[in-house]
C-alpha cells in the first residue's frame, strides 16, 4: 500500500496530525511572540493547522512543505477558508530535505513530527538553523523514551534504541548544537490515545465504507497491528513533545 495514501486515511479525522491537544499548540503558539511581518517555514506542515493558527495569531507569511499530494489540497482548502490573504501562505509539494531556501531567512522555522525527513532530531535541528535567522526560533515536536523500549517493540516497529533520545537527551541534543531551549510541552497519555484511536478509528470506517479497495486489507492489517503494540508497548515507551529553541 502506498506510503502516502495508508498515511492520509489513518489521519482523516485528525486536524493536528501530531499526538497533542488543540490547548497546547495554541498555548505553545502564544509563547512565539512572532513580529509583524516575520516568516515562518514549516517542514512536513500536513494539513497546516499549526501555521495556520499562527497566521490567524500574528501577521506573518508562511511557507508549508509536505510530500503528501493529498494534506498539500487539505492545507491550501484550509488556509484559503480562514486565512484572510491566501498569499500569506505557500504550500510546497516536496520532502523537507529537498527544499530550498536563502540560510537565515526564517523568523521561526518548524517541524512538528517529520524529523525522520532529515534523518532524526539531530539532523533536523542543523538543517531548520540553517534556514532561521539569528535570535530566530525552532519549533520541533519530537518522540522520546519514557523508558528503555524493549526489544520486542524494536522489532516489532522496525526501530533502533538509538533512534530516540529521552526528554532530557532531546533538550541536550538542541544545546550541543548550539541552540537555547525555551520551553517545552510534553504530552500526555490521554493526547497519545486520542491520536491513535482517531487512526484506528479511521481505518476502520474506510474498510466498511469501501470494502472492495483494493487497498483494505493491507489498511487493516497494518492498523490493527500497530494498535496492539502501541497498547501492548508503545503506551508506557514512547513519549513526545514540543521543544522551541532560540538560534
Amino acid at each position: 500500500m502506498d506510503r502516502w495514501s495508508y498515511f492520509d486515511i489513518t489521519h482523516r479525522d485528525h486536524d493536528i496530525m501530531n499526538p497533542m491537544s488543540s490547548g497546547k499548540l495554541n498555548e505553545m503558539i502564544g509563547l512565539l511572540r512572532l513580529p509583524e511581518g516575520a516568516k515562518v517555514l514549516d517542514i512536513g506542515c500536513g494539513k497546516a493547522e499549526p501555521l495556520v493558527r499562527i497566521v490567524e495569531r500574528y501577521a506573518i507569511s508562511g511557507i508549508g512543505v509536505d510530500p503528501s499530494p493529498k494534506v498539500i489540497v487539505e492545507a491550501k482548502q484550509r488556509a484559503a477558508a480562514r486565512v484572510e490573504s491566501p498569499s500569506q501562505l505557500e504550500f510546497m509539494l516536496t520532502d523537507g530535505a529537498s527544499f530550498q531556501g536563502k540560510p537565515d531567512s526564517f523568523d521561526l522555522t518548524m517541524c512538528l513530527g517529520a524529523s525522520w525527513a532529515f534523518g532524526g532530531h539531530r539532523g533536523t535541528l542543523k538543517a531548520l538553523a540553517n534556514f532561521t535567522r539569528p535570535q530566530g526560533l525552532i519549533l520541533v515536536g519530537e518522540p522520546y523514551w519514557l523508558q528503555e523500549p524493549s526489544p520486542e517493540y524494536l522489532e516489532l516497529e522496525g526501530m533502533q534504541a538509538d533512534d530516540f533520545a529521552t526528554h532530557a537527551g532531546n533538550v541536550a541534543i538542541a544545546i550541543e548544537e548550539g541552540l537555547t531551549p525555551l520551553y517545552a510541552i510534553c504530552s500526555t497519555k490521554e493526547d497519545f490515545e486520542r491520536y491513535e484511536w482517531l487512526q484506528v478509528q479511521a481505518a476502520e470506517r474506510f474498510a466498511v465504507e469501501n470494502p472492495h479497495d483494493p487497498d483494505v486489507t493491507e489498511l487493516l492489517r497494518r492498523r490493527r497491528a500497530n494498535r496492539d503494540t502501541y497498547l501492548r508497548y508503545g503506551r508506557d515507551t514512547l513519549g513526545w513533545a514540543m521543544y522551541l529553541f532560540m538560534k
